[in-house]
C-alpha cells in the first residue's frame, strides 16, 4: 500500500472513482514456514474465502449459491444489472446508503426465491467456475482445466511439465461476463514442482489492494494447499504478480490510513483435514481449521462497481 502511494500515478478508472495505480509489482508468500498469509492488520473473513474458492472449483457461476451461505462478495454486479434491467433507480457510485439498501433488497429477494429470482438475477455469466472446469472448445467439447492439472501433477512426467496452467481469461466470453458479473481479475495461474514441493504463481491483471487482494492472497494460498494435498506434494511458495495494482481514491483517508497505522501480528496457521479426499470437489468448510488468528478489527470499505 505504501509503495502504491509513493510510486504510483493518479488515474481514472471504469467506475469513475479514481485510483492511485502501480503497474507490475510482485509479492511472495512461503507456505513452508507453516504460516498462512491471512492479514492481521484487519480481520479477513476466511469463511467467505473458503466458500468462494469451493464455489469456483464446483463450476458454479450463480451468486445465489454464495448468498445462501451468507457470502455477499459478488452481490454488487448482479444487483446493478437487476436494477438496470428492471428500470429501477441506480444509486450513484458515492451513494453508500443507497447501494446498501439496494443490495439488501436484492439479497432478500434471492433468499425468498432462490430458484426463481435467484436463478435469473444471480447469474454472473461464464466467470471463473465456468472457465476453470467447463472451458468450451470450438469442437463442441469442454475442458476441465482443474481436473487436467491435478491429473498431470500425479505423474512424474506431468510434474516436469511447463504447461501446468489454468486460465480464466477467455476473450470470447469477456463481453458476456461484463454484463452482470466481472471479467476475471485474477486471470491466470501456473504450478511448478520442485522436488516434493509445489509452487504456484498467479498473474492478476487488476487488483483492488484494499478489498480484493487480501482475499486473493488467501484464496490462492488455499488452492495451493488443496492441490498439493491431492497430489502428494508439499505446499511451497505462492508468488503473486500484478498488472494494475491500485488504491481507490475513496479508500485513502479511511481504510488505507487506518490499516497502515496498525502493526502486523503473527500470522495464523491453516490446518487441512487428515482425510484422504478423492477429489477437489470433495472439500467442505469443515475440512479447514484456522489456528492462532488474532487480527485487528475489520475495516469497512465500499466497493467500486
Amino acid at each position: 500500500m505504501r509503495r502504491i502511494q509513493t510510486e504510483g500515478n493518479t488515474r481514472g478508472d471504469r467506475t469513475g472513482t479514481g485510483t492511485i495505480s502501480l503497474f507490475g509489482p510482485q509479492n511472495e508468500y512461503d507456505l513452508r514456514t507453516g504460516f498462512f498469509p491471512l492479514l492481521t492488520t484487519k480481520e479477513v473473513n476466511l469463511d467467505s474465502i473458503i466458500g468462494e474458492l469451493l464455489w469456483f472449483l464446483s463450476g458454479d457461476t450463480n451468486a445465489t449459491t454464495l448468498i445462501l451461505q451468507g457470502i455477499n462478495i459478488w452481490n454488487d454486479w448482479p444487483c446493478k444489472y437487476w436494477l438496470q434491467q428492471t428500470d429501477q433507480t441506480l444509486p450513484a457510485q458515492t451513494d453508500k446508503a443507497g447501494w446498501r439498501q439496494a443490495k439488501a433488497e436484492f439479497v432478500r429477494l434471492v433468499k425468498a426465491d432462490p430458484g426463481g429470482f435467484g436463478g435469473k438475477w444471480g447469474k454472473l455469466g461464464p466467470v471463473y467456475g465456468k472457465q476453470w472446469t467447463k472451458w468450451e472448445t470450438n469442437r463442441g467439447t469442454s475442458i476441465n482445466q482443474i481436473a487436467d492439472l491435478i491429473a498431470r501433477l500425479k505423474t512424474e512426467k506431468g510434474r516436469m511439465c511447463r504447461r501446468l496452467i489454468v486460465t480464466a481469461w477467455n476473450p470470447a466470453d469477456i463481453e458476456e461476463m461484463a454484463v452482470s458479473g466481472l471479467p476475471p481479475c485474477h486471470c491466470l495461474f501456473q504450478f511448478y514442482v520442485e522436488g516434493d514441493t509445489l509452487h504456484c504463481k498467479l498473474y492478476q491483471r487488476s487488483a483492488d489492494y484494499v478489498l480484493g487482494v487480501p482475499y486473493n492472497v488467501a484464496c490462492y494460498s488455499l488452492l495451493l494447499m488443496i492441490v498439493a494435498k491431492l497430489t502428494g506434494l508439499k505446499p511451497g511458495r505462492f508468488i503473486h504478480t500484478f498488472g494494475d495494482a491500485h488504491l481507490y481514491s475513496n479508500h485513502l483517508d479511511g481504510p488505507v490510513a487506518t490499516q497502515l497505522a496498525r502493526e502486523p501480528r503473527e500470522s495464523p496457521r491453516l490446518i487441512l483435514t487428515d482425510e484422504n479426499l478423492p477429489s477437489y470437489t470433495s472439500f467442505k468448510r469443515e475440512h479447514f481449521t484456522l489456528e492462532g488468528y488474532s487480527p485487528d478489527p475489520a475495516i469497512r470499505a465500499e466497493i467500486a462497481v
